[in-house]
């Protein structure tokens, strides 16, 4: 995802401005709650040039982060199928909201870098909604302790990139690396905002972080290759 050199056309044209609540802000569960009005987050039109990007490098990069964009957007589907009535409601519907921004700039550089989708996409459809909707029948702590392994792993998996990028040509993928690190920064809240709302107390805590995660990584080893 090459970033055009000075006078050329940016690689991605995008503005991201977040309304964000202070990180003092305290709700009915500590300062992690979130206010009515949440998070937003603009994204415009993408723009990319093509030449010289490490092509598969960067179709691995955009394939695997439009898959588990989309993945986090099916379990948190399935978690306010259970829970959306509840107390934590209001808080997974602004995480969720969050997660659509992020698939939705992903499939703008999807089209823009003529990336195919993975071919599992149907796969995470339902693996995502039952792990979302399943953690949630747990309770809330379950549902909170699946955003932690979850979210965790993905924050994990963007720093992974980040150094990929950053190694290959940092002025170039300039504009990609501010989404992926925006968005780094987005999956680390809400990890933190699971833990301020009771996760690791959930039933078995660590062996259901465990399995979650054995998932995701096997999940993103896929995706980046299928």
């Amino acid at each position: 995802m090459a970033v055009s050199a000075a006078g050329a056309a940016p690689a991605v044209r995008r503005s991201l401005g977040r309304c964000r609540p202070l990180r003092g802000w305290a709700g009915p569960r500590g300062r992690w709650a979130l206010p009515a009005g949440g998070w937003c987050l603009r994204l415009c039109s993408t723009r990319v040039s093509l030449e010289g990007i490490n092509r598969p490098v960067i179709d691995r990069i955009i394939r695997v982060d439009h898959a588990g964009e989309y993945g986090a957007n099916r379990i948190y589907a399935g978690q306010m199928a259970v829970l959306g009535r509840s107390s934590v409601g209001p808080i997974i519907r602004q995480m969720w909201n969050q997660e659509k921004d992020h698939l939705k700039k992903f499939n703008e550089l999807m089209v823009a870098y003529r990336v195919r989708p993975t071919v599992l996409l149907p796969l995470w459809n339902v693996a995502g909604f039952v792990l979302g909707a399943g953690s949630a029948l747990l309770g809330k702590k379950g549902a909170m302790a699946c955003t932690v392994a979850v979210e965790e792993s993905i924050s994990d998996h963007y720093n992974n990139q980040i150094r990929t990028l950053v190694e290959e040509d940092p002025e170039k993928y300039k504009e990609l690396l501010q989404v992926i690190k925006q968005f780094r920064d987005d999956e680390r809240e809400h990890h933190d905002i699971g833990i301020e709302h009771d996760a690791e107390a959930a039933p078995a805590y660590s062996v259901l972080k465990t399995a979650i995660q054995f998932g995701c990584k096997a999940a993103i080893f896929l995706s980046e290759r299928i």
